[in-house]
């Protein structure tokens, strides 16, 4: 399990920084919104557990959700609400992504295989959502986990993991990412500025500190 804080994120379950993503996905923007505070759902689960077979009940319940073809459970929990009303719950790569967070919740030391699992896991599993991409192509699965990785970084508080974090993912870096579709713009700019701080060995910063933001605009602006 991941030992010392984790940053928590705001009351309404989306960081400043998904929320900023969220906001360049044009039509998709309330879809982009669900799976975002679907990620922040399952970050509060790892964050808030102490006792890893409670956290995996809590992990297994979403995952019920997910399953629910009835679209029964979990009616009035506002995320699971937002997830079917834009159909964000048929997404790939949400069963993925607990996963990816079980690790965090179960694992009492976490290896670089742990945080393989992690980022391929809750990075590629959250990617492959945001696009809507079932066979998504490898590359962007792998700009994924080097996201997750990144993120992890900067809000988990065991300085050894969060440094094995930033190692892997710098191992993961493409050396030329591959040219984006323009509907994927938001994946886009999240890949470009962890990759930015990975190749820097820069954990991510927590919150939107105004130079994020500054970079976020110019990437969003200009492509880097």
């Amino acid at each position: 399990m991941v030992k010392g804080p984790i940053t928590p994120v705001p009351d309404d379950g989306l960081s400043p920084l998904a929320a900023l993503l969220s906001a360049h996905a044009g039509a998709e923007s309330a879809r982009h919104r669900a799976i975002w505070a679907y990620d922040a759902r399952l970050a509060h689960i790892a964050r808030s557990t102490r006792e890893p077979t409670i956290g995996q009940m809590r992990l297994a319940w979403w995952n019920d959700v997910i399953d629910d073809a009835a679209g029964l459970k979990g009616q009035g929990e506002p995320v699971i609400d937002a997830m079917r009303a834009t159909g964000a719950i048929a997404a790939p790569g949400l069963v993925a992504m607990i996963d990816g967070w079980e690790i965090l919740v179960v694992e009492l030391e976490i290896d670089v295989k742990g945080l393989r699992d992690y980022a391929a896991g809750r990075g590629g599993g959250l990617f492959r959502a945001l696009a809507g991409e079932a066979d998504a192509p490898d590359w962007l699965v792998q700009a994924g986990q080097v996201w997750a990785l990144w993120d992890l970084s900067g809000h988990v508080g065991d300085d050894r993991l969060a440094d094995e974090a930033l190692a892997l993912a710098k191992a993961l870096v493409t050396d030329a990412p591959p040219a984006w579709p323009r509907w994927w713009k938001p994946l886009r700019i999240a890949y470009t500025l962890a990759r930015q701080d990975v190749l820097a060995g820069r954990r991510a910063p927590v919150g939107m500190p105004r130079a994020l933001a500054l970079r976020l605009l110019r990437v969003a602006l200009f492509g880097r």
